[in-house]
């Protein structure tokens, strides 16, 4: 992919650190809803808070997490930084595309669920609701974390991409000064 420009990368860049942390900000408030619902003895409130989560994953779930990845995706494979030249690149992509794939496959279709029977009246403590909402929690962190340190240094791709790149600036300069030394040499 070719290279983005700088107004392009850094717009992007900003994009990707709002819906970054608006997920990380959404699934603190799944798991605050998830807890509400699970430890409440009211089930008028455990009935509220499930209806809430299933209003969260309609609407922002899915969105946010794909703009997370996308954008992540974009600017990895438009900048330096490459999808698989750094180790902490590489982790946060797969654990991203995982974060997506169970809040699609696992984590709506769990609140759903809850959200109709406590709609039907038999609002049932969920676990579950608290549980991956949780994880989403430490993993969003973790992907902060990476992503602020940098940590781990080049994968075996990104060395080896390196190593071209300096084997092909010495040739470049070794190249520069051999014709700048014919020049002088011609013009005497």
């Amino acid at each position: 992919m070719q290279q983005l420009t700088r107004p392009v990368r850094r717009s992007l860049l900003v994009l990707h650190v709002a819906v970054s942390v608006s997920w990380l900000g959404l699934t603190l408030g799944l798991l605050a809803l998830g807890l509400t619902g699970w430890t409440t003895g009211s089930p008028d409130t455990a009935t509220t808070a499930y209806r809430a989560m299933k209003i969260f994953g309609d609407w922002l779930v899915l969105p946010i997490a794909l703009v997370t990845l996308v954008s992540g995706l974009v600017l990895s494979l438009g900048t330096s930084w490459g999808l698989a030249r750094h180790r902490w690149v590489h982790l946060k992509f797969w654990l991203t595309l995982a974060t997506v794939l169970l809040s699609v496959f696992a984590l709506r279709p769990g609140i759903n669920h809850q959200a109709a029977e406590a709609v039907a009246g038999n609002p049932a403590p969920a676990i579950d609701l608290v549980v991956a909402p949780a994880v989403a929690t430490a993993t969003y962190f973790f992907l902060t974390a990476i992503s602020v340190l940098k940590p781990w240094g080049l994968t075996a791709r990104g060395r080896r991409l390196r190593e071209a790149q300096a084997t092909e600036a010495r040739a470049h300069r070794v190249h520069r000064v051999d014709l700048a030394h014919r020049t002088q040499g011609s013009g005497k």
